[in-house]
């Protein structure tokens, strides 16, 4: 569906010589998101997907230019949470196929995110506290008005929407899958940042089901939310208790239930990076010429602190843009 969609356009997998040769490994991809269809994220690929998936079920038409699908979305209001990314790929699916979207952010979200929300169209709703609180209070409001949530974690009785959503993803490890087989060369090493973990589990899923040659895949996550890392130990799904992180896009305290029961399946190392190591790793990046956030950056942040060896090849996602 999204390779009919006017602003797909497969984005570059950069091979940086240079940089593998200062960490002494032997090759390094980065998979460069930070142009993904205009919206500069990795997300755009999830929610306007999912967006686009609801709208024809409703309309029971493929067609999502058809009359039926344009009157279908019409009567659709789309709510979610977000840290800023998969709130723009709600607001701008749900504007292109003509439905309403309202995007509630918490007051850690940087003010930048919730003017471009706006940019397209969409309604955007503060909430005091974290992201966990925005969480809630889109659940609330989604009760309370009849609105479509569309959630990118999962939890117990809430499964079916956030897995379109990862679908979306896919689409990502397959343009990866497909510049690796053309180059006969496969990654070792494949880093995947984790907020709730969506990302991190559709790659893996992926690598899991398609991919020619098996890597070793490791999930990064803040050391101040890491709460795949404390589900997968515990066992089930555990809240991971912390201050703010400057990853603002990874600092998710609770895992989506999907993310968890694919990751304890398909991931081999679960690791933390610090807020510092992740500014760092933005500057390193930035020396090579790629622009991007902590958040961004915290993969590469990772790598650097496991030297996986010098025949290791190493595959990284830039999650997303600078700004």
């Amino acid at each position: 569906m999204l390779r009919n969609c006017p602003a797909y356009e497969a984005t570059p997998l950069h091979r940086l010589d240079r940089l593998a040769g200062e960490l002494g490994i032997a090759a390094l991809w980065a998979k460069d998101e930070t142009q993904r269809m205009g919206l500069g994220s990795f997300k755009a690929l999830g929610g306007a997907f999912a967006v686009a998936q609801m709208i024809t079920d409703a309309a029971t038409t493929s067609d999502l230019t058809s009359q039926k699908a344009r009157d279908a979305a019409a009567g659709m209001t789309f709510i979610t949470a977000s840290a800023g990314n998969h709130g723009l790929s709600v607001a701008a699916g749900a504007r292109v196929f003509g439905a309403r979207a309202v995007i509630v952010l918490s007051s850690s979200v940087p003010e930048s995110f919730a003017k471009r929300i706006r940019a397209i169209n969409a309604e955007v709703v503060r909430v005091d506290g974290s992201y966990e609180d925005s969480v809630a209070e889109a659940m609330r409001l989604a009760e309370t008005k009849a609105w479509l949530l569309l959630a990118d974690g999962s939890w117990e009785g809430y499964i079916e929407r956030p897995a379109m959503v990862m679908e979306g993803y896919t689409v990502l490890a397959e343009e990866c899958r497909s510049d690796f087989v053309t180059a006969r060369l496969w990654p070792t090493h494949v880093f995947l940042q984790a907020g709730v973990g969506g990302l991190a589990a559709a790659v893996a899923a992926h690598i899991r089901e398609l991919w020619d040659e098996q890597p070793h895949i490791i999930v990064v996550e803040p050391d101040a939310a890491p709460c795949l890392m404390a589900s997968v130990k515990a066992g089930h799904l555990t809240r991971a208790e912390g201050p703010l992180s400057n990853m603002g896009r990874l600092d998710c305290k609770d895992a989506s239930l999907i993310a968890f029961d694919s990751l304890r399946r398909d991931a081999e190392s679960f690791v933390t990076v610090s807020d510092e190591e992740a500014v760092a790793a933005v500057a390193l990046y930035g020396q090579h010429g790629i622009a991007t956030t902590p958040s961004g950056a915290a993969t590469l942040a990772a790598l650097q602190l496991m030297s996986p060896g010098p025949d290791s090849r190493c595959l990284l996602i830039v999650s997303e843009g600078g700004t």
